[in-house]
């Protein structure tokens, strides 16, 4: 009896010795709110499919530093009032190791306090001049915009506005009162002055407005030679519907209008779209191959189908897997999960991603604007198949990834 007690006791022992130099560690924890319900949803479940692709291909690749990853994730329901708290409790409750942001200007402006408080590296995705104004050192940007991203937004439309002959003379600058629009606008006014146009209307619509034809008749009375518009999806609509409906004659219809990249907005609105120039970052046009990205999109597409999300895919989810892997290889090549090491690597190191090679100047934008502007030319009715191939998204900016010329007039 002794000696099996002796046994006992000796196995116990080693248990307790062993068991905490042979646990493993927890999973490292990634955490963001975002926009999965409400009007950004659109795309924000699109991006969220996309990271959770990164995740399990990671996972299969053996993880970060030998541990596996977890995105821990909340729905900010499209509400910015909704996610400072959200992010509180991510980083307090949860106790996430990274950060990203949700999708798009509007979403991430309100999560900029509480990171900064927190001391916190954030990658964000899709937003507009945000750092110009927090100044923040440990943020960082997945959007292709360059060290100015509020002037950025609107340079390769201004920049094709010049170039045709003849050359306009007036613009008309619109967009709603919330803060993406402030900001492209603020950086299409300076557009504006540098290549010598003169604004003949500039003015915001409130958030809420739905009828958007008298804001256009509007536009239309000032007569410009072409019109700047900074948009989210709701509104990017509503103006495109608007400009066929007045039947708007004007030599180019565009700017930074959110929402025609996503492939519901694209089906819904079909060859309403011809003539319209729009900001972008991928089209599947043969002057962009970056090696992974179709089989990222093939892979895609199948899920999205599945989970009911975009089943084009080719705005959002290259950019929210690419975001992941910036994060990923620097969690990798700092070997640590330590915020100073690795906001540190990002601004030292260059990325390889679906979307491209990715190089961060010091203020966490990408050091060199890749920005797109396209025209929809000879899309025919509302099949999305057609979205999927080149022809449909021509770009005309910038220079060296030009696949096509402006058709002009835009006229309805």
């Amino acid at each position: 009896m002794m000696k099996l007690m002796f046994r006992a006791v000796f196995m116990l022992a080693v248990w307790l010795l062993a068991g905490p130099a042979a646990a493993q560690p927890g999973p490292i924890r990634i955490g963001l709110a975002m926009s999965e319900t409400g009007p950004l949803a659109a795309n924000g479940k699109a991006i969220l499919i996309a990271m959770q692709m990164w995740v399990e291909d990671t996972n299969a690749r053996g993880g970060l530093l030998g541990r596996k990853v977890e995105l821990v994730h909340y729905d900010d329901q499209s509400t910015a009032s909704n996610v400072p708290q959200l992010y509180t409790k991510l980083i307090e409750v949860d106790k996430v190791d990274l950060l990203v942001s949700g999708y798009g200007t509007n979403m991430t402006a309100p999560a900029m306090p509480v990171v900064m408080q927190n001391n916190r590296v954030f990658m964000t995705i899709f937003v507009t001049g945000i750092n110009e104004k927090f100044r923040y050192e440990k943020f960082f940007s997945i959007t292709p915009s360059g060290p100015n991203s509020r002037v950025e937004l609107s340079r390769g439309y201004f920049e094709i506005a010049a170039a045709m002959n003849p050359k306009p003379q007036t613009v008309a600058l619109i967009g709603a009162d919330a803060e993406f629009s402030q900001v492209s606008l603020d950086g299409a006014r300076e557009n504006a002055k540098a290549h010598g146009f003169k604004v003949v209307y500039d003015k915001t619509y409130p958030p809420s407005t739905t009828d958007f034809a008298p804001v256009l008749r509007a536009v239309r009375a000032a007569n410009p030679d072409f019109i700047f518009v900074a948009s989210y999806p709701a509104d990017s609509s509503g103006l495109i519907r608007a400009a066929n409906e007045i039947k708007l004659n004007t030599r180019m219809f565009g700017g930074g209008m959110i929402g025609v990249q996503f492939g519901a907005l694209k089906g819904a609105l079909g060859g309403l779209l011809n003539g319209v120039v729009a900001y972008d970052v991928y089209v599947p046009e043969p002057t962009m191959r970056f090696p992974g990205i179709e089989d990222l999109l093939t892979r895609y597409r199948v899920r999205a189908v599945k989970e009911g999300a975009d089943p084009v895919g080719i705005y959002g989810p290259p950019f929210g897997y690419a975001e992941l892997q910036v994060l990923g290889q620097a969690v990798q090549g700092a070997g640590s999960l330590d915020q100073d090491k690795l906001a540190a690597y990002m601004k030292s190191a260059t990325f390889d991603t679906v979307v491209g090679k990715v190089k961060y100047g010091q203020n966490g934008e990408w050091e060199k604007s890749r920005l797109l502007y396209v025209q929809y030319q000879g899309v025919q009715g509302n099949d999305l198949e057609q979205f999927k191939h080149a022809g449909r998204q021509v770009i005309l900016y910038p220079p060296e990834l030009k696949s096509g010329s402006l058709v002009t007039p835009f006229s309805r």
